[in-house]
């Protein structure tokens, strides 16, 4: 079983900064693909930013030149730094990964959440 932690999230004011990062742990042989996804209120989850191993990037357009996803493969920790925050950005954050154990088998992983508010 891998669980993912996430810390980093809370209230930053317009045009602040936050980091986020998220540890996976338990059991499994290696982490593919992690990335951050993000639910407003009344909408639904979207992608934010993913990484892979190798550290290929891919953004949503929302968030490109503002936030930026990095991550530690001997810790198995992902970050996003976000720059520039708008109102916009406010939502829950989760963390994702996809973990496969050493016998082949991948399981998609979530994170708990971690609340973003962007407000003066």
């Amino acid at each position: 079983q891998v669980q993912l932690v996430e810390s980093g999230g809370g209230l930053v004011q317009p045009g602040g900064s936050l980091r986020l990062s998220c540890a996976a742990s338990g059991m499994f042989f290696r982490i593919n693909v992690m990335g951050w996804y993000r639910q407003a209120p009344g909408k639904q989850r979207e992608t934010v930013a993913t990484i892979t191993s190798d550290g290929n990037t891919n953004y949503a357009d929302s968030v490109k030149g503002r936030f930026t996803i990095s991550r530690d493969n001997a810790k198995n920790t992902v970050y996003l730094h976000m720059n520039s925050l708008k109102s916009e950005d406010t939502a829950v954050y989760y963390c994702h990964a996809v973990a496969w154990s050493i016998i082949s088998v991948s399981s998609n992983v979530w994170g708990q959440g971690t609340q973003i508010t962007v407000s003066a």
